[in-house]
Order: C-alpha cells, then sequence, then structure tokens
C-alpha cells in the first residue's frame, strides 16, 4: 500500500505562516510592505484574517523529502494530516496574496482612500475634537548635563542638543 507522502515534494516542509494582526493604518500597512521587501516572504488574507509567510525549506528534510526527525518532530508538525496536504494542489483558499511590495501598496491605496471617504462622512456629523502637536521627545546625555559640553565632557553637535553614539557591530 502506497502512502500519500511517497509521491510528494514536502511542499508543507518548505514554507510556514504566521497570523498578524490586520492593519488599518498607512503606518501599520508600511511594516506589512516591509516584509514584502525581503526575499522569499509573502502575505496572504484568508477568512479575513492576515498572515505572514516565509518560504524556507526545513532544515531536517531529507533528499528524498522525508522528515530526518519523524520521532521526534514537533507537535505542529505530529498534527498536519493529509486532508490538508499541499500535495493535492487545487486552489488555495487565500481571499488575497501579496507577494510584492507594490501589490500590498497598491490595495492599502484603495483601502485607505475608501475609509477617508467613510470617515468624511460620518466626520460631517461629529464634532472634531483638535489635537495639539505629538510630545517632543529629548535625547538627555547619559552622564552628567550641559555643564559636561561645555568641559568638553560630552558631545553637542552644534544645535544645543547633546549627541549620543550608538554602538558599532562588527562582525
Amino acid at each position: 500500500m502506497s502512502c500519500l507522502c511517497d509521491h510528494c515534494s514536502a511542499l508543507c516542509c518548505r514554507y510556514f505562516v504566521l497570523e498578524i494582526d490586520e492593519p488599518t493604518t498607512r503606518g501599520e500597512f508600511d511594516d506589512v510592505r516591509w516584509y514584502l521587501v525581503h526575499e522569499n516572504v509573502f502575505v496572504f488574507i484568508e477568512k479575513r484574517k492576515w498572515y505572514l509567510g516565509f518560504y524556507s525549506r526545513c532544515k531536517h528534510l531529507q533528499a528524498d523529502n522525508r522528515c530526518g526527525i519523524y520521532e521526534r518532530r514537533p507537535r505542529i508538525c505530529r498534527k498536519y494530516s493529509t486532508e490538508s496536504c499541499d500535495y493535492h494542489g487545487g486552489d488555495y483558499d487565500w481571499d488575497l496574496l501579496f507577494s510584492s511590495a507594490d501589490q500590498l501598496e497598491r490595495y492599502a491605496r484603495e483601502k485607505l482612500k475608501g475609509k477617508r471617504s467613510q470617515k468624511r462622512a460620518t466626520g460631517s456629523q461629529k464634532k472634531r475634537r483638535k489635537r495639539g502637536p505629538p510630545p517632543r521627545l529629548r535625547l538627555m546625555p547619559m552622564l552628567g548635563g550641559p555643564d559636561n559640553a561645555a568641559n568638553g565632557n560630552g558631545k553637542h553637535n552644534g544645535n544645543g542638543r547633546f549627541a549620543m553614539s550608538l554602538p558599532v557591530l562588527r562582525g
């Protein structure tokens, strides 16, 4: 008797996905777009949930497409059944698939445009609250204060503020 795995190219062992929060703002869409500028990454929507996927071959997949740690494989692998096997082919259940940052950017533009139109329609009914500018962040010197800049113990960036140096990582 033949096992389905005898005919498979182990598609399920060549990628993984993680659920992510649905982006709702320009900044959140830009964060998801950042994922897509990396190699072997895709994003999809399935049943109104967002997922981040990585094409990455399992390091325990052997040349014959069998699991090299089958007896000790992770729980997620043990729970996987041939009923949802990628070998069966056919269409995936995703509603939308993004394989490039440009695709997501076009989608976000349309989605956010729709939200702006909807906001304008409901915004005229509500009294808008005026917001002040966002709070400013200031870098404070690690040791000492303004006196240290004057006596050469602190680094001054030329416009009245202290500069902070970041560590350099060497490989």
